[in-house]
């Protein structure tokens, strides 16, 4: 089953920026697609967040995962937990350690990145060299790093944020890197 898991970050919604885009677009290009409404969205939990998206049986070789800001640490912490090597993770605007004024709730202390690097087959990040927020060129590159895969690094801000005024509608770069 060729499917997408879209994971939004903190205080957005499956309505957000680009997600109404990408998942209407994936669609026609006969992906799943399944982006959830993740609880309490404005305090980013990883003990609230990361069960909601393991229920079900919702992973196989065909599945990307995709995430945005806080949804990105979140897909660390799936790829630790599934059984399932999946097909693709895209982080746009992801960070791993603790930001300014970000959460700290959904990071861990450590990370498996060895676990991490088996379940999937190709991983990327997308990080912004002026990002408001800090999840910046310097968090890619650390993800990178770790886990190897490809790092674009782009003048794009955080790539949608109400709170800078980037409402960022369409994202068609990610179309591109669907398998």
């Amino acid at each position: 089953m060729k499917n997408i898991i879209g994971l939004h970050g903190a205080a957005e919604t499956p309505n957000s920026f680009w997600w109404p885009y990408l998942k209407r677009e994936a669609e026609k290009l006969g992906y799943q697609v399944w982006i959830p409404q993740l609880p309490d969205a404005d305090n980013p939990d990883l003990s609230k967040w990361l069960p909601a998206v393991l229920k079900g049986d919702k992973f196989s070789e065909e599945t990307v995962l995709i995430g945005h800001s806080s949804g990105c640490p979140l897909i660390l912490s799936m790829l630790e937990k599934i059984d399932t090597q999946i097909n693709k993770a895209i982080l746009v605007a992801g960070f791993v350690t603790p930001l300014p004024d970000g959460p700290t709730k959904i990071l861990q202390k450590k990370y498996n990145w060895d676990k991490i690097k088996n379940s999937v087959k190709d991983i990327l990040f997308i990080n912004s060299d002026n990002d408001p927020w800090k999840c910046d060129d310097k968090q890619g590159r650390y993800l990178y790093d770790h886990l190897g895969g490809t790092l674009i690094i782009w003048h794009q801000g955080h790539m949608g944020s109400d709170t800078f005024r980037q409402p960022y509608k369409e994202f068609p770069f990610l179309l591109k890197l669907l398998p």
